[in-house]
This record gives structure tokens, C-alpha cells and sequence, in this order.
């Protein structure tokens, strides 16, 4: 969160286009992350795709009451990463139109 706050060492970083979120983070859930981003009129523009190994409609159903913009189940192998990098790039980052 520091770092999408621009905080301390981060003050000079790019802010991010898009954000890839997995629920599941060490120290702060990513439905708490995702809660605080969408919650900040700073932040709450950049789409969050939220990446999960969780296909259960309790976890989806609850990042969209958050508001995230995406949610796609983690690949299990090396091949479906690849595809989904490529599936992001063409779907997100070429020609969607994002908030500046």
C-alpha cells in the first residue's frame, strides 16, 4: 500500500495501470488490500484483477462486492501463466482506456 500511496521510498514511483492481486498475501489479506484500494479516491480508479488459486462463489462473489474489476482463477502450469499474461496485455494493458 505503500508503494500505490507513494509513500517514503516509493514517493517518486509511476503509479500503476493495472493491479494483478492474489487473495491470499502474507501479512494483510488481499480482500483487506483490495477494501483499501477501492476505498481511497486516489486508487480506487487503477482496475484491480484479482488472481486466485479460489474458484469457490463466496471468494468471487466477495471481490466484486469490493469492486474489483476482474476475477480469474491462478493457471496451475507455466502455459496457462503465459496465456494469461498474454490475455491481460490484450484485454488490459493494448486497448482498454484507463484512468489517468
Amino acid at each position: 500500500m505503500a508503494f500505490l500511496r507513494r509513500e517514503g521510498p516509493y514517493s517518486g514511483s509511476p503509479r500503476p495501470s493495472l493491479i494483478l492481486l492474489d487473495l491470499n498475501l502474507p501479512r494483510k489479506s488481499g480482500r483487506e488490500v483490495l477494501a483499501e484500494i477501492k476505498s481511497e479516491q486516489s486508487l480506487r480508479r487503477i482496475p484491480v484483477v484479482v488472481l486466485s488459486a479460489s474458484t469457490s462463489h463466496e471468494d468471487v462473489g466477495r471481490a466484486y462486492e469490493l469492486q474489483a474489476n476482474c476475477y480469474i482463477p491462478k493457471p496451475t502450469d507455466l502455459a496457462g501463466l503465459i496465456d494469461l499474461g498474454r490475455l491481460l496485455q490484450k484485454l488490459w494493458l493494448n486497448p482498454a482506456l484507463l484512468a489517468g
